[in-house]
């Protein structure tokens, strides 16, 4: 059966949400295909100690505050995505859960997005399916030998299910900082971090608040015509929340150079030494999920969908939101993604 609708937005996390919140100002007929059974996008699936880096009036979408949690000044994950289920009834958005997109194809005026549950036939769509989905393992020497268990972001939950183990944490990003704590912390773990180059904490004093008037300065920065000034990137890699803060100064999070090889049971680096290892976790990033949106033929370099704003310059019907700075200045945040998905409904209301 094909159905017909002015947007078909796809993806029903924080991007989509947002995206649906706008839509609904401009009166347009949409709706919101999710993959995930129950509402909350990525957030259901962090691990269990995550925090946001932000305060909840910090970390909300348009229109609704997120309420702040008891006794937390930074809200867990389970907080964020109660907030996210009730922002979807709220604004009563027409998401479909549990509904897989396999592909977007053009069809003459119109797009055709075809999902597990059927066809659609839209005027535009919003891609907003992140990158969760497309955890990044490097290609290391060594990485199909290795006899120990071996795991992304994505699978880690806690300390508890490596008890009495010595772990390989992988990555000096944020991910990769928190995960080594969290282990460290625990004690019942040896840990050893690892990072491709010496880890960049940023100031303690800085959390999302200030990120986000960094990544806004850079923005206003550059539409002025003014000179890039870095954005967040040039402040460091790696927010110092409490429990990172806590294990770097513990003397718990002292980071190693990258290995250049696993073996069966270590790995060794460029001088020759080893250390034996029961499980490595890689927190070594993603990547946007866009498979669906392959028969367009879009792609450019580095697997991005060049694009003006969120609007992909190959297909004007085509918004891309919430992968990062490429489709809008720290869009793949909560508070972030609230402007570039206004300025995705305005475009999309326009193209109407």
């Amino acid at each position: 059966m094909t159905r017909h609708t002015d947007v078909v937005v796809v993806g029903g996390g924080q991007a989509g949400l947002a995206a649906g919140y706008h839509l609904r100002r401009h009166r347009l007929d949409f709706v919101i295909l999710d993959a995930e059974a129950a509402p909350g996008g990525a957030w259901q699936h962090m691990w269990d100690s995550l925090h946001l880096f932000s305060p909840a009036q910090y970390s909300s979408l348009p229109g609704r505050l997120m309420p702040a949690q008891p006794g937390e000044t930074y809200p867990d994950t389970g907080h964020v995505v109660n907030y996210l289920a009730d922002y979807e009834k709220r604004y009563d958005l027409p998401i479909q859960h549990g509904t897989r997109v396999d592909a977007v194809r053009r069809d003459t005026d119109r797009l055709l997005v075809e999902a597990d549950s059927g066809t659609w036939r839209a005027r535009a769509v919003i891609s907003a399916t992140g990158t969760w989905s497309r955890p990044f393992l490097p290609a290391v020497p060594g990485r199909s030998v290795f006899t120990g268990r071996q795991l992304h972001t994505v699978n880690y939950r806690s300390p508890a299910d490596f008890a009495g183990q010595r772990v390989l944490v992988v990555g000096g990003g944020n991910s990769g900082a928190q995960i080594a704590a969290d282990l460290a912390l625990d004690g019942q773990v040896e840990v050893t971090w690892v990072t491709q180059r010496p880890p960049r904490f940023l100031p303690d004093d800085i959390d999302g608040r200030a990120l986000f008037d960094v990544a806004t300065a850079r923005r206003r920065a550059l539409e002025a015509g003014r000179s890039d000034t870095g954005g967040v990137a040039s402040l460091g890699d790696i927010v110092a929340v409490p429990p990172v803060r806590a294990a770097r100064d513990a003397g718990l999070l002292t980071a190693q150079p990258m290995f250049t090889q696993l073996t069966a049971t270590a790995v060794r680096w460029a001088d020759g030494s080893t250390r034996e290892a029961d499980a490595v976790i890689w927190c070594t990033g993603f990547r946007p999920a866009l498979a669906h949106l392959a028969p367009l033929n879009l792609r450019g370099a580095r697997g991005h969908i060049p694009t003006d704003g969120t609007r992909a310059l190959g297909e004007p019907r085509l918004h891309l939101l919430g992968y990062g700075d490429w489709t809008g200045p720290a869009s793949a945040t909560l508070i972030g993604v609230g402007r570039p998905a206004r300025d995705a409904a305005r475009e999309i209301a326009a193209l109407m």
